[in-house]
């Protein structure tokens, strides 16, 4: 029985009204996921459980948020409960900008579950409040603002695809600081030091993926050091990660504008991270702001 206990995974959905929950829950489905959509909380250890009991269902996603109302408090009790049964789980947190939220309920014209007469600004302010300690908990945290539906099935594909006991998913994502952090990075590395491109008129108007670019950010001595050292400090770090458990790290690699520097050296992390024999996603958060002008 308990050898069964181990082999059974239960995942928490949850995260902020229109998020992309249920299109995560579609993916996850197609992973081997037996999904359940807005079951109270309660309930999960009774249904979890049965789950056990059945051979072709070993993997068991519940999407629980706020249109649970008053059964969603119930959660951490369940959680508590999951962890004294053996039953091990883990929460993804999906999350977006107040602006893109309030924009795909303009687009879709669903109400805000919270929305009862105020305004949709105010709905979504306090279901970060409520949401608060769960994020506080959450294994991983995905923010979609940037991500389409396919690019978000992509990302959880890299994550919950055939994973594997101690192995690690890296996800880097180079991104300007003058648009803000990336709310879902774990590490995050300034690299506003180094040479900017910007500056060149031969390069300005061009991209950290074209190769004149690459050859300007990483020609200069001081970036070829602070690589070196970069390389070696997650040498020693992603075994101590993996060591504790974390199936997923997101690195950010920050520049101004997220056009020239960052993406040079996310690429080139990734790329070095994939030679340690981790799976790694690249990411280039605001590169397509500059993508129109790279000709």
């Amino acid at each position: 029985m308990d050898r069964e206990k181990e082999k059974n995974e239960v995942l928490i959905i949850t995260g902020l009204s229109g998020a992309g929950k249920t299109q995560a829950a579609n993916c996850l489905e197609d992973l081997g996921y037996f999904c359940v959509d807005n079951l109270p909380p309660a309930l999960i250890p009774k249904f979890t459980e049965l789950s056990k009991q059945s051979e072709g269902v070993k993997k068991v996603a519940f999407v629980v948020d706020v249109r649970g109302g008053q059964f969603f408090n119930d959660l951490f009790r369940t959680l508590t409960e999951l962890e004294q049964d053996g039953t091990s789980h883990s929460i993804l947190f999906l999350e977006a900008s107040d602006e893109i939220l309030i924009r795909r309920f303009k687009e879709s014209r669903r109400k805000h579950p919270l929305s009862v007469g105020e305004r949709i600004t105010d709905a979504i302010k306090l279901e970060r409040e409520m949401l608060g300690e769960l994020r506080s908990q959450a294994d991983l945290i995905i923010d979609t603002s940037n991500l389409n539906v396919h690019q978000l099935k992509e990302e959880l594909v890299r994550i919950y695809s055939q994973e594997q006991e101690g192995f690690m998913t890296i996800t880097v994502v180079s991104f300007g600081f003058k648009f803000g952090l990336p709310l879902d990075a774990d590490l995050v590395f300034d690299v506003r030091f180094m040479a900017n491109p910007k500056y060149v008129d031969e390069l300005s108007h061009l991209t950290g993926e074209d190769s004149g670019v690459v050859d300007y950010v990483m020609e200069p001595r001081l970036t070829r050091s602070f690589l070196r050292r970069l390389i070696n400090f997650m040498r020693f770090l992603l075994p101590n990660y993996t060591q504790e458990g974390k199936s997923h790290l997101v690195v950010g690699i920050g520049c101004t504008g997220g056009q020239h520097r960052s993406v040079v050296v996310a690429n080139y992390l990734s790329g070095e991270v994939r030679k340690m024999g981790y799976r790694t996603l690249t990411k280039h958060r605001d590169l397509d702001k500059y993508k129109g002008n790279s000709k």
